[in-house]
């Protein structure tokens, strides 16, 4: 092979007339990033796919072939390239990351529409009242669950069941409320209650029984560890609540 040749691989993928495989294209993609040539086969009906799993004993496509070796599936090609898989059940703290950094930005954003300027005080306000909104967003999508994985740590949910069903109501009302600046009234005791109860509950499972728990505070379906994070969410409530009061 001459080094303007590129490596071959062949793939296998279902594309149909109502169904396009999509890990067939990340398949296709991920091998084309990598410097293949690749010999695109398509399954354009449910009996070409039946077919060809039938002839080479396998159970699902995407199927890939490297150099007359078979990879197997999209999760095979990508450990195949060194690529990190994680499972369901890992730790990540990326949601949250990503919470706080576009709520960050927003901030900026507002800040620099009605000051032209990013640093202030009000960028801070808008900065913790848009991430309460946006957490509680993500506990709102399945409130039914969050409850459920609330209850694993919280003090006052597990005296009063009703409460994780309410908190992120209260949590949702106390951001909106704190973006506009109005109604302090409402919004400081909301975030002042929910975020000290937060608090005491998240020290005291993590640093104090030394309990390792996932944090409900992005959804009943998240793999957010409990501890630093949880307690500084909360910590932010608090600072607020104290905050938009004095204000």
């Amino acid at each position: 092979m001459t080094s303007t040749q590129k490596e071959q691989a062949r793939l296998y993928r279902m594309v149909m007339k109502n169904h396009l495989c999509p890990y067939g294209l990340k398949s296709k993609d991920l091998l084309e990033r990598e410097g293949f040539d690749v010999e695109d086969h398509y399954l354009e009906t449910r009996e070409e796919v039946d077919a060809f799993k039938k002839e080479y004993g396998v159970e699902t496509t995407p199927q890939i072939w490297i150099d007359d070796r078979r990879i197997g599936g999209y999760d095979a090609l990508r450990e195949y390239f060194g690529e990190e898989l994680k499972g369901n059940d890992e730790t990540s703290f990326k949601p949250v990351i990503a919470i706080f950094a576009v709520s960050l930005l927003m901030a900026f954003a507002i800040s620099w529409v009605v000051y032209q300027n990013i640093m202030t005080i009000r960028a801070v306000e808008w900065f913790i009242s848009i991430a309460m909104c946006l957490l509680a967003v993500q506990k709102l999508q399945d409130v039914e669950s969050f409850s459920t994985m609330f209850l694993n740590y919280d003090l006052l949910a597990r005296k009063w069941v009703r409460y994780g069903y309410f908190y992120p109501y209260g949590e949702a009302l106390a951001g909106i409320l704190m973006i506009s600046g109005t109604l302090a009234w409402i919004s400081s005791p909301v975030a002042l209650f929910i975020g000290t109860v937060g608090a005491i509950s998240v020290f005291k499972a993590v640093y104090i029984d030394k309990r390792e728990l996932k944090c409900a505070c992005i959804g009943g379906n998240s793999n957010v560890p409990l501890g630093f994070v949880s307690l500084t969410e909360n910590l932010m409530m608090i600072t607020m609540g104290f905050w938009m009061w004095i204000k």
